[in-house]
């Protein structure tokens, strides 16, 4: 298998809404974003299917490693073997891929965030800068569409949050920030636990009704700050935030049942939203 067939293999299995966008994408700059995808998907595997925390810090440091090595011209795994060729035209450098590697490792390190500022810088890593990577591979022309990209990783990245506090509740973590929980009177072991018939009160559905609310101003912010100059180039961009706007939507038209069950969009509903997008170009 080539580190080509590999990388399009991994972000084809992930399932994942941005796979949808890049379908959209001329060859070169759809190789360039597949690429990058699955060194973010590998990144992300290692704390998600983490069982010792150990291992896991150990194989963020062979990663930190292996950046290093690869932009000294010696990648060894496939998905570095399958980026490197596009670094230097996209603009990806180092520190881009090492942001990505801190933020998992943020994830390792903590479980919980005390404030919306700490969860905010964590968001930046793991979302901002992915989003700024996405939008230079799209084609950015504008310095100002680094803006909307970091605002729309955070917009996407608050949304997977919402989504899946139950998921992360079983696994003994809760992006909620502590203040925010304290302020609609939830208690973190509640939700943890996640048992009936507390799980969809009053108090939760409050909580996170003012977590919507922020992703949805985020996704507006974020168009926004989109330059006209820009708007064709960064399509896929909005393919994904009209995919994971719908989809928060969706969340909250289920009355954010999301502690017992992964609320998620159809394949095809995906792509219908990706497809409208792009004749749409909004």
């Amino acid at each position: 298998m080539t580190p080509e067939q590999y990388v399009q293999e991994k972000a084809a299995r992930s399932g994942s809404s941005f796979y949808y966008a890049f379908l959209f994408l001329p060859p070169p700059r759809r190789a360039a974003i597949t690429a990058f995808y699955a060194f973010c998907r590998e990144i992300d595997d290692v704390v998600d299917t983490a069982s010792d925390p150990a291992v896991s810090a150990a194989k963020l440091a062979w990663w930190r490693n292996e950046v290093a090595s690869s932009f000294s011209g010696q990648p060894k795994h496939p998905a570095m073997k399958a980026l490197l060729p596009h670094c230097q035209l996209y603009g990806i450098n180092a520190h881009h891929l090492n942001e990505v590697i801190a933020g998992c490792q943020m994830d390792l390190d903590q479980s919980r965030y005390l404030d919306y500022a700490g969860l905010a810088q964590y968001c930046h890593r793991v979302a901002g800068v992915v989003g700024e990577v996405a939008a230079n591979i799209f084609g950015r022309t504008q310095a100002a569409t680094l803006g909307y990209a970091h605002r729309l990783g955070l917009a996407m990245q608050l949304t997977n949050i919402i989504r899946d506090v139950g998921d992360d509740a079983r696994r003994g973590r809760l992006y909620l920030p502590v203040s925010e929980l304290q302020r609609f009177d939830v208690k973190a072991h509640e939700l943890l636990k996640q048992t009936a018939p507390y799980a969809y009160n009053e108090r939760f559905i409050a909580l996170m009704r003012y977590q919507a609310a922020r992703a949805h101003g985020c996704y507006d912010e974020a168009l926004a700050l989109l330059p006209e100059a820009d708007r064709r180039t960064q399509k896929p961009g909005l393919m994904m935030a009209n995919i994971y706007r719908t989809l928060l939507r969706e969340i909250e038209a289920s009355g954010f049942q999301v502690l017992h069950q992964r609320i998620s969009l159809t394949p095809l509903r995906k792509l219908w939203i990706a497809m409208k997008t792009n004749w749409l170009g909004r």
